[in-house]
């Protein structure tokens, strides 16, 4: 049913000239949930953001975000709903509370006052609540951008690469808020370049490539696609046939050898296969085994995996 959706979309098409951005996004985002959008530049990611926002008009399909139609009911749509784009979007010229407090009083906001000290407490900022935004560090800037698009308590929150540039502490602290407010109720849609963001972060991950939806699933699921991979160095490169052949005989995968480490490794599916069965069997066909190991796939893994051979285009509109 719709309403167990905070964001579903069915046949989303976009063009820009010549170029067709979307062709055919069929989307659909579990309410409480966080669910990341990935995929490679120009597959469209920044383009249907902007679509579910209300920012485009879609040429063809259509949409609901929190129970509204997307074209029918814009203006509904924007009111329950929260925006973080690629690049803080603050008035450097304006403190962070006089910021929070100016979105409080365009959103009509009771107690803008109040919302605005709440929201700077709760994103570390407080002390620094009476200096301009532009003296502010990447890292505090976003934090305000992710405050300010929260002035309204959003039932949907649409972060588009809200960590881009940011260093590591920064970027745990933007992770820790979309935590919480996963935890108070909220639906996230996250886009981000960082694998590693999607897999601590997303409850699934939908994998965009040219304009359609790839692939969809939680993390687990989409690793499973890729399967892990085992590998075994040896004393001798001689024995690098011997060790492939138990690999091949393991896995069903054809074998890659890196003749300069004494090693060969291959993929499996197989989730019986454990490390010390793949130890077992080298030692028992006589291989003189130096080291093994059997690593599951990362986010990484899936996206080059999945993605393979698609065309690196400039996003339109991104």
């Amino acid at each position: 049913m719709t309403s167990t959706y905070a964001v579903l979309s069915e046949g989303l098409e976009k063009r820009f000239g010549a170029v067709h951005a979307l062709r055919g996004l069929d989307l659909a985002v579990v309410r409480g949930t966080v669910c990341g959008l990935l995929g490679p530049n120009g597959a469209g990611k920044t383009t249907a953001v902007r679509l579910l926002t209300t920012l485009l008009r879609p040429d063809a399909g259509s949409a609901r975000v929190a129970g509204h139609d997307l074209v029918r009911e814009a203006a509904a749509v924007r009111s329950r709903i929260g925006v973080t784009g690629q690049y803080a979007s603050v008035d450097g010229d304006l403190t962070g509370r006089e910021n929070l407090r100016l979105f409080a009083r365009l959103h009509r906001v009771r107690g803008p006052a109040v919302r605005a000290d709440e929201l700077l407490e709760r994103f570390g900022l407080t002390e620094a609540a009476g200096r301009k935004a532009s003296t502010y560090s990447g890292g505090m800037r976003r934090r305000l951008d992710l405050a300010a698009s929260l002035i309204r308590r959003p039932e949907v929150l649409f972060l588009d690469e809200p960590t881009t540039g940011l260093d590591p502490a920064s970027r745990t602290r933007i992770w820790q808020a979309v935590r919480e407010l996963q935890a108070d109720g909220t639906t996230v849609l996250l886009t981000t370049q960082y694998l590693e963001e999607a897999d601590q972060l997303a409850d699934d991950v939908v994998l965009m490539d040219q304009g359609r939806v790839a692939h969809s699933g939680s993390p687990a699921e989409l690793k499973a696609l890729v399967g892990s991979f085992a590998q075994a160095v040896v004393a001798d490169g001689d024995a690098l046939p011997k060790a492939a052949a138990v690999l091949d005989q393991l896995t069903g995968s054809e074998p890659v050898f890196d003749r300069e480490r004494n090693s060969v490794g291959a993929v499996t599916t197989d989730p019986t296969l454990t490390l010390p069965r793949l130890v077992r069997e080298l030692d028992a066909a006589g291989v003189p085994l130096l080291d093994a190991s059997l690593r599951p796939p990362t986010l990484d893994d899936v996206f080059l995996r999945l993605t393979e051979g698609s065309t690196d285009l400039k996003e339109c509109a991104a």
